[in-house]
């Protein structure tokens, strides 16, 4: 069951739409007050509105807000694919391979990297929610590559800061459609969510500060590989700014990259895989690094567009 609320509108949010107004009061989305809206669970005067109504102050709203999802939990299983490529008493360090979240989240019912090294009878660190332990920082569920994951509660601080200063070096590859100009460069442009509110993120004003820098390391006749540096660590980010510039991850078909190239290539999800990680060992603090190497299906990819090239 939900939370009950009753209340006049306030004076201030006299002749606003019911979504922005109910955005307002309670501190969510506008998506989120048109599902409840749309769910029954918004009463104006006593009628059931419609998202785009306009508010009068003193009408009176009855809402039921409803209770949070239940976190859930990292299901111990074996995934298939994850490859560990370095471990001692401090960090496991892993290849993350396509179709795998870091952690379980509200919505996603497919393996996860905890989940995984939990049912390989790894140890992780219990910091932070317990659907998250040990996880400092993490990958989209269909980007590929390298990432660490603390065992000890020192790494899972340390690193969590290190993340956060900006200390780790996180170097990517991605094969975008067409040719950046000038062939290296630096995109700084904030990111936040799409105000499609789809799940997708963009360049938007105000949003959370974003640098991603980009060296082309060889450009073929339809694409180019880049070497990506990301100094900020924002969700979809590279794919965000790629797109920003028009030139989007082939494959990345959310972020307008070409159906038919992505379909050519048999590419199911973006030509973006985390190359490398390098970071001071938070037991020892000597500079650690890790290599992943491209996975079969973007491997071939490339093979085709070199060849065609």
């Amino acid at each position: 069951m939900g939370e009950q609320r009753s209340l006049p509108v306030p004076d201030g949010l006299e002749g606003e739409r019911l979504d922005a107004a109910l955005a307002r009061l309670f501190g969510f989305s506008r998506t989120r007050a048109a599902e409840l809206i749309a769910a029954g669970d918004v009463l104006l005067d006593g009628s059931a509105p419609a998202k785009s109504d306009r508010v009068h102050a003193g009408a009176w709203l009855d809402v039921v807000i409803p209770a949070p999802p239940a976190a859930p939990v990292p299901v111990a299983e074996p995934v298939p694919g994850m490859r560990v490529l370095h471990e001692d008493d401090d960090i496991v360090v892993i290849d993350k391979p396509i179709g795998v979240a870091a952690h379980p989240t509200v919505g996603w019912t497919g393996p996860t990297v905890l989940g995984g090294l939990l049912g390989a009878g790894h140890r992780v660190a219990t910091s932070g929610a317990a659907e998250r332990q040990g996880i400092v920082h993490r990958l989209d569920a269909n980007t590929t590559g390298a990432m660490v994951v603390a065992k000890s509660e020192t790494a899972y601080s340390r690193l969590k800061r290190a993340f956060k200063e900006r200390t780790v070096e996180k170097r990517y590859h991605a094969l975008v459609q067409g040719h950046p100009d000038p062939l290296r460069g630096t995109v700084d442009a904030p990111i936040d969510r799409h105000p499609a509110g789809d799940g997708r993120f963009a360049v938007v004003a105000g949003g959370k500060p974003s640098i991603t820098h980009y060296d082309t390391i060889e450009a073929f006749r339809a694409a180019s590989l880049l070497d990506i540096r990301l100094e900020t660590g924002r969700t979809h980010q590279i794919r965000v700014h790629m797109s920003a510039i028009r030139h989007p991850c082939v494959g990345d078909l959310a972020y307008g990259a070409d159906p038919r190239l992505a379909a050519r290539l048999g590419l199911t999800r973006q030509w973006l895989h985390a190359f490398s990680l390098g970071f001071e060992h938070p037991a020892t603090g000597e500079w650690v690094s890790f290599t992943s190497d491209h996975p079969a299906d973007l491997a071939r990819a490339l093979e085709i567009v070199r060849a065609e090239s």
